[in-house]
């Protein structure tokens, strides 16, 4: 598929809408027992293609700890229908594992790459892993170098582009970033994230990595219900269009207020002058 500009959205964005989740973790002891975390939801993941794309959005991402079960049979179930709905699965987000630990960076990497292989499964495009969570230092980052190199083999095994983000602190900088993608020649892509950042030098940080940028977390921070810093968004908005950024927008909402589509419609208004027609 063409690299096109379009809306996307994240699970986390909805999750109270989905109120359960199925958690799960290299370390977990209670691995896919569905937990009412968020309440008990008013919507199924099975449910939610086609509720995306009743209001124009066909691009989604999917939290890991979002799938009920892992087996064959429901990732089919699923698969089917983000085709009934014409909803492309752009990236799994895997949302945990340490692949730079020192004491258990081999069993996460067995982790994560089960995960991967439900990436394929469901047909994504992308499954996004964390570069690491310890803090960096020359052999932090040439570890997660080595370990990334495994699991891009592994995801392309499952025809799956790997990808990372601003998240953690591995990755914490933008010279971290462009050091890793460049050391990988490009075989792993960049999800640049608004909200991971901030301090006095946000905007100048994420200006460096946006041109790297294969996706971008559009994530607008409230202050209060119906309260968006829009500044900073717009701002946001701005220097993904100064990279000629070209993927999907996919907005996240984390905001106070339990009306989670509400919050989405107001991402979707300030995005949409940024989407190329």
């Amino acid at each position: 598929m063409t690299a096109q500009a379009r809306l996307s959205v994240s699970t986390w964005s909805l999750h109270r809408d989905l109120g359960i989740t199925y958690p799960d973790s290299p370390e977990s002891e209670n691995e896919g027992k569905a937990q009412e975390t968020y309440g008990p939801g008013s919507l199924t993941l099975l449910e939610l293609p086609e509720r995306i794309a009743a209001i124009g959005i066909h691009t989604l991402e999917i939290c890991h700890f979002h799938l009920y079960r892992q087996d064959h049979e429901y990732l089919k179930d699923l698969r089917a229908a983000l085709d009934e709905a014409g909803v492309e699965l752009f990236s799994l987000l895997i949302d945990d594992g340490d692949i730079t630990s020192a004491d258990h960076a081999e069993r996460d990497m067995a982790w994560i790459g089960n995960w991967i292989e439900v990436a394929g499964l469901l047909g994504a495009k992308r499954a996004r892993v964390i570069a690491g969570k310890s803090d960096p230092s020359p052999e932090v980052l040439e570890k997660s170098k080595a370990n990334m190199s495994v699991l891009i083999q592994q995801a392309a095994d499952q025809g799956v582009r790997l990808m990372t983000e601003n998240w953690f602190p591995t990755l914490s900088t933008p010279e971290n970033v462009q050091w890793l993608l460049n050391e990988l020649d490009g075989q792993v892509g960049l999800c640049a994230d608004f909200g991971n950042w901030g301090g006095t030098t946000k905007y100048e940080d994420l200006a460096q990595i946006f041109p790297l940028a294969e996706s971008c977390h559009a994530k607008c921070s409230f202050a209060a219900p119906q309260t968006a810093d829009r500044e900073d968004y717009i701002r946001c908005l701005d220097l993904t269009q100064a990279a000629d950024f070209n993927g999907p927008y996919t907005l996240i909402y984390d905001g106070p207020s339990d009306h989670e589509w509400s919050g989405i419609f107001e991402e979707i208004e300030m995005v949409r002058p940024y989407i190329k027609q």
